[in-house]
């Protein structure tokens, strides 16, 4: 099928046309459940528009674990239908869904007693193997072993020898958050649904007690439109309640904020062919592969300060680089920290005051005519979220709709991928890039990977690495911002682009390159261009400044030091 191009161009069609005639559906979010609601929506006949207020998963779906998984933790808490819910989702995603986004990773729960502990952990690792393989979509990822202590230290010679008296291993699966919501947005267009990011709602538009639409503000135009909706759909995430206020009307439930930060370190301070599972006195710890890196996390502390930039303090730093080396030979200093991030998660509030104890389930509700909520839920089961968010849409709508197709729907790019791979040494040999530089691109953007070859072709300086960033090329900031809806510098390298974690310097070695790419597709002049590095360099200046303070509020007030907003 077509790809979708989500430049400047179509984002000001897409919010002309959202005002011009009543839609079917608007969906309030563009995170992994709004994107995936709109692509529900779409692929149902349904006309469909999506607002943003800031960018593509620029809220939580940006800033998690990168892990698709069952949850081994809500299997020993008894939650048996989570969990196959989740396993399920994986085998999708994995086997149909986005096999170019998705890809299995291996995990060592390392064993530290004698006789009871491999016989309980091991039986629900089983049970988690079963219940995927029972649902039919389990056959994409190896089955669990037991390893003993002397295998274990050959799979993953950086254990202490003290910290285990033997191990299991078991896989999950690992994306790219960001760029899997980015792909997301795309097919839904793709299917018909009109986007518009730095989009945000305002107000909504009332007839009596019903929400008949909302008044958007376009924050790069500064123009506002009037969207009418016969239904509109909030999946705001953290930010449910504060978007319920607007129509005076919080619902039947409460949104609580949970703060996780993970750090990234290089991949050669960790010496491991396999990521790590830990347990800590309130949750579990991971140490998962990312590319040339390690990702170590989380963090699970309540959070009630800013959404839009949680910070991570001194002491959640200190309390990851504490727990992970405890059971490493080499421990992990502050010095081998690249990457810090810090993501919030929407949990719905419960009986209990502990975020690790609140639901992961997600609920749907319809608190005023017109008005759907869809909060809570985990990223893996995002699918399953949308299909309920716009089944209740459908409840309100006076026409006979589809059901929900999108288990059988690919994301763009999934399509032709695995031929496409097959290929990558012609495809090398044609273009001239190195394999390597070929996987790199078909793992990012599957069989779209032919646009950013394109670009190339037009003008080979693109097939140049960036500079202080080389593992992306110049191509891609370019595609950035020509297809992928990329509006700021910021947009680039935080979320198109790992850069802002993966490099020591955060990316501000790469800004000004990365803005001078981006200006002929965005008609910057050499003042935006100013604009943007320098809004970046205080955005990289003032998260720093955050991690050196000792605890959250003065963490949060360092991180509001930099400005939100690019002026244009």
């Amino acid at each position: 099928m077509r790809t979708a191009t989500l430049g400047p161009a179509q984002r000001a069609e897409s919010l002309a046309s959202m005002a011009e005639r009543e839609l079917d559906v608007l969906v309030v979010g563009a995170g992994v459940v709004g994107a995936g609601t709109a692509l529900d929506a779409a692929t149902r006949g349904l006309s469909t528009g999506l607002v943003e207020a800031r960018d593509w998963a620029s809220g939580t779906s940006s800033r998690s674990s990168k892990l698709i998984h069952g949850g081994l933790r809500y299997l020993e808490m008894l939650d048996f239908a989570l969990v196959r819910e989740a396993l399920k989702e994986r085998g999708l995603l994995l086997e149909r869904l986005a096999p170019h986004l998705v890809k299995p990773v291996p995990f060592l729960y390392p064993l530290q007693h004698k006789g009871w502990e491999r016989l309980y952990a091991g039986s629900g690792v089983a049970m988690y193997d079963a219940m995927s393989m029972a649902r039919g979509h389990g056959r994409g990822l190896p089955v669990h072993r037991h390893l003993t202590r002397s295998h274990a230290l050959r799979v993953a010679p950086c254990l202490k020898k003290d910290a285990l008296v033997g191990a299991l291993q078991y896989y999950d699966a690992q994306m790219d958050d960001a760029r899997y919501v980015a792909t997301l947005v795309r097919t839904a267009v793709a299917y018909g649904a009109k986007a518009a990011n730095r989009a945000r709602v305002t107000g909504f538009l009332r007839e009596g007690e019903r929400v008949v639409g909302a008044r958007v503000q376009d924050v790069e135009g500064g123009g506002e439109y009037e969207i009418r909706a016969k239904q509109v759909v909030n999946a705001t995430g953290v930010w449910t309640d504060d978007t319920q206020a607007m129509v005076g009307e919080r619902g039947q439930f409460h949104v609580r904020a949970s703060k996780g930060i993970h750090l990234v370190v290089p991949r050669d301070r960790i010496h491991s062919t396999t990521g790590l599972i830990l347990r800590t006195e309130k949750s579990v710890l991971f140490v998962i592969p990312w590319g040339r890196h390690w990702i170590v996390g989380t963090t699970d502390t309540d959070w009630d300060l800013d959404k839009a930039h949680p910070a991570a303090s001194s002491a959640d730093i200190d309390y990851l680089l504490e727990h992970v080396n405890s059971v490493l030979a080499v421990p992990l200093t502050r010095d081998d920290v690249q990457g810090v991030y810090a993501g919030l998660r929407p949990l719905l509030a419960g009986e209990s005051e502990a975020t690790s104890k609140l639901s992961r389930e997600h609920t749907v509700a319809h608190p005023v005519p017109g008005l759907v909520v869809v909060a809570g839920g985990k990223y893996t089961t995002y699918r399953v979220m949308a299909k309920d968010a716009v089944d209740a849409a459908v409840h309100g709508l006076d026409m006979r709709v589809a059901e929900c197709v999108t288990e059988d729907v690919p994301l763009l790019g999934a399509e032709g991928y695995r031929a496409l791979w097959n290929a990558r040494a012609r495809i090398a040999a044609r273009t001239g890039l190195h394999v390597v530089r070929v996987e790199h691109l078909l793992n990012r953007y599957g069989a779209m990977a032919e646009e950013v070859l394109e670009l190339i072709a037009e003008d080979p300086s693109l097939g140049e690495p960036l500079p202080a960033a080389d593992d992306y090329l110049r191509a891609e900031i370019a595609y950035a911002a020509s297809h992928e809806g990329a509006r700021h510098l910021d947009d680039v390298l935080t979320r198109r682009t790992r850069i802002s974690i993966e490099t020591f310097d955060r990316g501000t070695r790469s800004a000004r390159d990365a803005a001078e790419l981006m200006a002929p597709v965005l008609g910057w002049d050499k003042d935006q261009i100013e604009r943007e590095v320098q809004h970046y360099e205080k955005r990289v200046e003032a998260e720093r400044e955050s991690q050196r303070q000792p605890d959250d509020l003065t963490a949060d007030a360092a991180r509001l030091g930099a400005p939100d907003i690019v002026p244009l």
